[in-house]
């Protein structure tokens, strides 16, 4: 969005188009491995200075952007097409494959950052319309999300997956879950619960945090660690990114 950079990557809220629950289609991964980092820019009086960051993890507000800027150039010279599941970022090099997981549903999905922005108020991310409609937040406009940057096997540095993580302790035992999202909408936890049925036992656990109420997810349980591992990286498979696997002990 490079002529529109003064814009401001403004998340605008357009009518129509819903937010599907279940895997999302994965992002273009094109040039990846050929990253522009870029000089240092002002927009509005202030700097911002691009750098390569692989354990980037912030949380703020995401908007979107549309038909305003569809089809034209973007920062780093592609053509902007908001039907593809990328994204504008102030500092992070381009292209990089960003996991945005939306705070407020639990829903995720992998973007490509290909251009630069938003560059207003406190917006730490701008998505193209059909990353919104994925992340559920096309009608509202913005959202507040977790941005993490993925490294060359597809993992956020903090990853939990099972599947790489040091063997528990002995004395350590299941039985073991895998958690898809944890929500506050009963609603949305139902869908979820019914879209995830098909990779084993689904059910909702219902808890308490801050005084507050949470749907969580979940399938299992399962015996092993190994068991769960497979579960989770056919979900990852399937586009269900958010998942991590969990024991009974862990709140």
């Amino acid at each position: 969005m490079a002529a529109g950079l003064l814009a401001g990557c403004v998340g605008v809220e357009f009518p129509g188009g819903s937010a599907p629950v279940g895997p999302v289609p994965a992002p273009d991964t094109r040039g990846t491995g050929n990253q522009k980092v870029g000089r240092p820019y002002q927009i509005g009086g202030v700097w911002y200075y691009p750098r390569v960051d692989p354990g980037y993890d912030a949380v703020g507000l995401a908007s979107w952007y549309g038909p305003k800027f569809h089809g034209r150039s973007t920062a780093n010279g592609e053509r902007f097409d908001m039907n593809k599941l990328t994204a504008a970022h102030r500092t992070l090099p381009m292209p990089s494959i960003v996991l945005v997981t939306n705070l407020e549903n639990g829903r995720s999905v992998r973007l490509r950052v290909n251009d630069r922005g938003p560059f207003v108020d406190d917006r730490i991310i701008d998505v193209s319309r059909r990353a919104a409609q994925f992340l559920g937040f096309e009608q509202k406009g913005t959202a507040r999300v977790r941005v993490q940057v993925l490294d060359a096997n597809g993992q956020p540095a903090d990853s939990r997956r099972v599947a790489d993580a040091v063997p528990a302790p002995a004395g350590v035992g299941g039985p073991f879950f895998v958690q898809i999202a944890s929500m506050s909408s009963l609603d949305n936890a139902r869908r979820l619960r019914d879209a995830v049925a098909r990779f084993g036992r689904a059910h909702i656990q219902k808890v308490w945090l801050d005084g507050r109420r949470f749907y969580r997810v979940r399938l299992g349980p399962y015996d092993g660690r190994s068991l769960a591992a497979r579960t989770l990286d056919r979900l990852y498979d399937q586009g269900y990114y958010s998942a991590r696997v969990f024991t009974d002990s862990i709140g």
